[in-house]
């Protein structure tokens, strides 16, 4: 199922029944799992590990080297899921080893065209990332986040799960898990209750995370005095305790 126009690196590990286009480009140290198809003129460099029943369209480019002036060819890598699709042009770049060492993408992700994933990001599951939505380097996504067109994401930023950002957002910090996020300077605009009630979350959970956000941003609390009362609320709202463990973790502070 490659087409003759292809060309594959004898040193590329593809399974039996993977599909590649006319003109397509394997290089060495590439693996591709059972089911994927690579469309024409799609670019893919080693190291990369690609998972079962991926797509990826023309003129892709996938696993290049790191666009980083520190990195000198150290053996890195870029890790790819299942059933991920990758649009026109998307370019995602391998890792450094000033970080981990690769860069990393899951499962069910939806990569609009023009999106460029730089080295060392680190994506979770069922995230969409549409149309020229650009991440710096070191960047990590948690699951079922959406960025909108020409959103661009600083360097060490995280997007916590269920966030959504509109279009053309511009982030330097991290935004905390269910928040939307939208405007230039970037505010907070309220939380992802459309998507949370597509996800299956219940009316009281998502009145919970409603409330959350007024503890967040609307009640005047310095963000420490703010994170106190919001750990006391996971107690018994098992929904805030993956906001409670990001705000304890963020190193960039949030966008507030």
């Amino acid at each position: 199922m490659i087409d003759a126009r292809a060309a594959v690196d004898p040193g590329a590990r593809l399974a039996a029944d993977v599909t590649v286009g006319a003109f397509a480009i394997i290089g060495a140290q590439v693996e591709v799992g059972a089911g994927t198809v690579i469309g024409p003129h799609a670019v893919i460099q080693g190291p990369t590990r690609i998972g079962r029943d991926n797509r990826i369209f023309q003129f892709a480019s996938i696993g290049g080297i790191p666009q980083d002036m520190k990195y000198h060819g150290e053996p890195t890598w870029l890790e790819i899921g299942d059933r991920n699709t990758f649009f026109e042009f998307v370019t995602i770049n391998r890792g450094t080893a000033q970080d981990r060492g690769k860069t990393t993408i899951g499962n069910d992700n939806w990569i609009m065209a023009y999106v460029h994933v730089a080295h060392d990001c680190e994506l979770g599951n069922h995230i969409i990332m549409a149309n020229n939505a650009t991440l710096a380097g070191h960047v990590s996504i948690e699951n079922w986040a959406i960025l909108g067109g020409f959103t661009k994401v600083h360097q060490f930023c995280r997007i916590g799960t269920h966030s959504f950002t509109g279009m053309n957002v511009d982030l330097s910090r991290d935004v905390p898990p269910y928040m939307m996020i939208s405007g230039t300077p970037a505010e907070p605009r309220g939380i992802n209750s459309e998507g949370l009630r597509r996800r299956g979350f219940d009316a009281a959970q998502v009145r919970n995370i409603k409330n959350a956000y007024r503890v967040l941003y609307r009640s005047d609390l310095r963000l420490e005095e703010a994170l106190a009362k919001l750990r006391v609320l996971s107690a018994t709202q098992s929904e805030l305790q993956c906001l409670v463990e990001f705000l304890e973790a963020s190193e960039r502070s949030i966008t507030r």
